[in-house]
């Protein structure tokens, strides 16, 4: 299993833990979508931050789609998981170059700008849960840090990393989710502020050769740690012909007549996977 999460219960089940490796989703997604290295960085950390949120629904159903929309020159990013941890996502312009930090490491936030963080949630109901927070810093780790304090009143730590190969391609990526119980004592969270300041990186634990369960026990030090579950995560396009045409159908007649009548064939892209669909004049005129 080279991707996967696992997730964990400690202090009592006082805390509940996820932690994931996903070099290879995103390194996949870098790979279709021709990321720069600053968007391979934002784009992976949006996608392990829904794999693991994706892997806490329950539903063989429910859908999990997180959007940033910034004022950077990124625009924006859409990703989306399902419960079996099968994410796909997209950046609006994948290209951005800008210069690095003072320190030397990607400048994520500057690519994003000032906007806002989007979580959807379908879970079959009438309507999908929607929570919306303004962005705290762009680095989308502490965004997602804010929203779950704010949106689901959960008290949460974030931690997500990508770290590229001086060619571009990834060289390690993943994260760790941390959320308190409501019934956390005073002196449990105490000890988790602590680790929290005296851990490295993700990255750095990655590189050094931690697993996610390692990366647990790292965050989770001083305390019980029982793995609860571990699952396999991938990047998963279900895009088809058969969706394809549905959204060309959403088009109307009017549309679909035009296309028809200049006799040519239209090409129709999937965002999250780059594959193209011809649709010939014949073909369009049997969808109407």
């Amino acid at each position: 299993m080279s991707d996967y999460i696992v997730s964990a219960m400690s202090a009592n089940e006082q805390i509940r833990a996820f932690a994931c490796t996903t070099r290879d989703l995103v390194e996949h997604a870098r790979s279709i979508h021709n990321t720069s290295p600053v968007m391979s960085a934002a784009l992976g950390r949006m996608l392990s931050a829904a794999a693991m949120m994706g892997s806490m629904m329950k539903g063989d159903k429910d859908l999990l789609t997180l959007q940033i929309k910034g004022a950077g020159p990124a625009g924006g990013i859409t990703v989306t998981a399902d419960s079996l941890a099968n994410v796909k996502g997209y950046a609006n312009v994948p290209e951005v170059i800008i210069p690095a930090k003072p320190n030397g490491k990607l400048d994520v936030s500057g690519a994003i700008g000032p906007g806002s963080l989007r979580v959807i949630k379908d879970m079959g109901l009438k309507e999908p849960y929607v929570g919306e927070v303004a962005l705290q810093t762009g680095e989308i780790a502490e965004d997602l840090t804010y929203y779950f304090a704010v949106s689901e009143q959960v008290p949460s730590s974030v931690g997500l990393g990508v770290l590229m190969n001086r060619d571009n391609t990834v060289r390690q990526a993943g994260g760790f989710i941390i959320q308190l119980m409501p019934f956390a004592t005073d002196e449990v969270i105490s000890i988790l502020e602590e680790n929290l300041k005296s851990i490295q990186s993700v990255t750095q634990m990655l590189d050094g050769g931690d697993t996610p369960e390692d990366m647990l026990k790292k965050v989770l030090k001083g305390f019980d740690v029982e793995i609860t579950g571990k699952m396999p995560t991938q990047y998963k396009c279900n895009c088809s012909r058969e969706r394809l045409e549905r959204v060309m159908l959403s088009l109307g007649k009017k549309e679909l007549d035009e296309m028809v009548k200049e006799g040519k064939p239209v090409e129709v892209g999937c965002s999250f996977c780059n594959t193209k669909y011809v649709f010939t004049p014949e073909e369009l005129s049997k969808l109407y």
